[in-house]
């Protein structure tokens, strides 16, 4: 299959500080979804951006179609790479339009506007994504779920190789996590290739067909969910007791077990 992105020995520190992450190796090809499991403040956030050339690695190298990350430009890097954080509010009131036009940059001169195909193409992942109505509507007057449809249409707008996704359903009500997972899967199988954080182990059986662990600034295992997320790999990762329970073939559920911990609240006046 065809690799579309490798990372090879790789380590980051913010100001030469101990490392963030260090000597992390994983490579995935066309159609692969990679969902990246680790406790908070384990580095999946920085890693992620250091996949699309945001950060700049202390040691190692990222290839992307086979070039080196460091010999592209950020055009050329946002021609392969759509990349969605965590937050992403627009100051101003952009219509849903606009802010998926926002997505052409990449092809665009510096004073150049948008033009007839680019509108074309916006007005075509908008109705690829059910969300055509939703056009001329105010961005920051969007719901929680509508503005994560908006903002993937905005980089599906730039017609990427690659989706790199910073938890992208952490904000999202259950409903709108388990669609916006079926989105990805229809993608992936469209031949996108998508790599996504997530605190949600579930969300790997749904959508991906690889999962990597980050714990204590390594990558602690890699491989499909079914070989790598197991009931000992979670309570490794979380510290909580839990089980994994089979509801289909490939696919299991995460169920957790009350622990008999026991929290005294002195705080509150009887």
């Amino acid at each position: 299959m065809d690799k579309i992105l490798e990372i090879k020995n790789a380590s980051f520190s913010y100001d030469d500080e101990k490392n963030v992450f260090e000597d992390i190796n994983f490579s995935i090809s066309k159609g692969d979804v990679l969902c990246i499991l680790g406790p908070n403040g384990t580095g999946k956030t920085t890693l992620l951006k250091s996949l699309n050339g945001l950060n700049h690695l202390k040691e190692g190298e990222v290839f992307l179609k086979g070039k080196s990350l460091k010999s592209l430009s950020f055009k050329e890097i946002a021609k392969i790479i759509g990349y969605i954080p965590q937050g992403h509010i627009p100051t101003f009131p952009f219509s849903v339009l606009d802010v998926i036009l926002m997505g052409r940059s990449p092809y665009l001169g510096l004073t150049e506007s948008p033009g007839e195909k680019d509108i074309k193409i916006a007005m075509n992942v908008l109705k690829n994504l059910n969300i055509s109505h939703m056009a001329n509507r105010e961005y920051t007057n969007l719901s929680g779920g509508e503005k994560q449809l908006v903002f993937l249409a905005r980089v599906l707008a730039q017609e990427p190789d690659l989706l790199i996704l910073d938890e992208p359903t952490s904000h999202l009500d259950f409903g709108n996590q388990i669609r916006f997972l079926e989105i990805i899967d229809a993608l992936s199988k469209k031949g996108l290739t998508i790599i996504m954080s997530s605190h949600f182990p579930d969300h790997a059986f749904i959508s991906s067909n690889k999962v990597a662990i980050m714990k204590d600034k390594h990558l602690i295992d890699f491989g499909t969910p079914k070989n790598v997320i197991t009931e000992k790999s979670l309570k490794f990762l979380y510290n909580i007791d839990l089980e994994l329970l089979e509801i289909s073939e490939n696919r299991k559920i995460c169920v957790p077990i009350k622990s008999n911990s026991s929290f005294n609240f002195n705080i509150f006046s009887e």
